[in-house]
């Protein structure tokens, strides 16, 4: 019911909300644009092999990343940091397997298997996550969140097969394929570990992450430049960073960390499903590929399965902490 003023017949104009505070409890939108922007991610990455050393791009990219949100964050890591330091094997976690490992194996990964592989491969990520959510907190899936996955995952399927499930047989997997699921798993692991986050500001948590998992990518990185692989900094090279950057790096991981924090991984989970359904879109636009009706009931199948899986589970009364669905 609305507020009114003394003239009883004359409502009092809604509180003014800033944009990014509602964008910022909008869980659904959020894990959209993150998936969005890993999508373009893939694809850059296939584009640039060869040219952009995987590791260097790695290691940059959180030094980027660190370097855009240090005035944003700066207030929030000095209050923060007793907390961050007194849980520091979770953040040291949180920084191997979402910004190190991950990052690592899937840029190197892309030098040896091609973007479709690894859309196909991405779409196992929700399994992942369900499995490290499993075996670390024993949180199981609801029937309608893994009926929205395996639903979503047909779609995804649909989409990379072009219709054609024949097509599954004649896919190969190389060293490349084995690195990017494996970069995959180590994600999931990440998904899954985000729920057990210290209760400090999203900006202290991505900032002290990217600090550390640059740390831990340097090493890599000065190995790659003395074996001859060097970065060169040309316009795509630099392209290349500013996207990884700003788009897959910081806003990607703002949004998806806020995502797990409002709505837990199993149902955030799905959502990742959108990132091969992305790719395709994008392979569309921007590679002249030709929109085919397998692409519409892909697209349909996968949608259906998000929205299905994202559904929060009913708690009827006196059931306690079983959830039906």
């Amino acid at each position: 019911m609305p507020r009114l003023s003394k003239h009883a017949w004359l409502p009092l104009p809604a509180p003014h909300r800033h944009p990014l505070s509602w964008l910022n409890n909008q869980p659904y939108l959020l894990l959209a644009l993150a998936s969005l922007f890993w999508a373009g991610n893939i694809v850059l990455a296939r584009y640039v092999a060869g040219h952009v050393p995987p590791l260097t791009l790695s290691c940059i990219r959180w030094v980027g990343t660190f370097l855009m949100l240090w005035p944003f964050a700066r207030a929030h890591l000095a209050r923060d940091w007793r907390t961050l330091r007194a849980h520091w094997p979770l953040i040291l976690l949180l920084s191997l397997t979402g910004f190190a490992i991950n990052n690592a194996l899937s840029y190197w990964a892309m030098q040896y298997t091609q973007a479709l592989n690894g859309l196909l491969i991405q779409s196992s990520t929700p399994l992942f996550v369900a499995l490290w959510s499993l075996a670390l907190f024993g949180v199981r899936l609801t029937m309608a969140q893994f009926a929205g996955i395996a639903m979503s995952l047909i779609g995804v399927l649909v989409i990379l097969l072009r219709g054609d499930l024949g097509a599954l047989a004649g896919i190969q997997f190389n060293r490349g394929d084995l690195m990017f699921a494996g970069a995959l798993m180590v994600f999931g692991l990440y998904s899954a570990a985000m729920t057990r986050r210290p209760a400090v500001h999203q900006l202290s948590l991505i900032s002290s992450c990217t600090a550390l998992g640059a740390v831990l990518l340097l090493p890599l990185a000065v190995w790659e430049y003395s074996s001859g692989f060097v970065l060169t900094p040309d316009l795509l090279s630099i392209a290349t960073l500013g996207y990884v950057v700003v788009f897959a790096s910081t806003l990607a991981y703002l949004f998806f960390n806020r995502g797990i924090s409002l709505i837990g991984p199993n149902r955030a989970a799905p959502f990742l499903h959108l990132v091969p359904l992305f790719g395709s879109v994008l392979a569309i636009l921007l590679l002249g590929e030709e929109l085919r009706l397998f692409h519409l009931a892909g697209y349909a199948l996968v949608i259906a399965g998000v929205i299905i899986a994202s559904r929060v589970p009913i708690r009827p009364p006196g059931t306690g902490d079983r959830l039906k669905v």
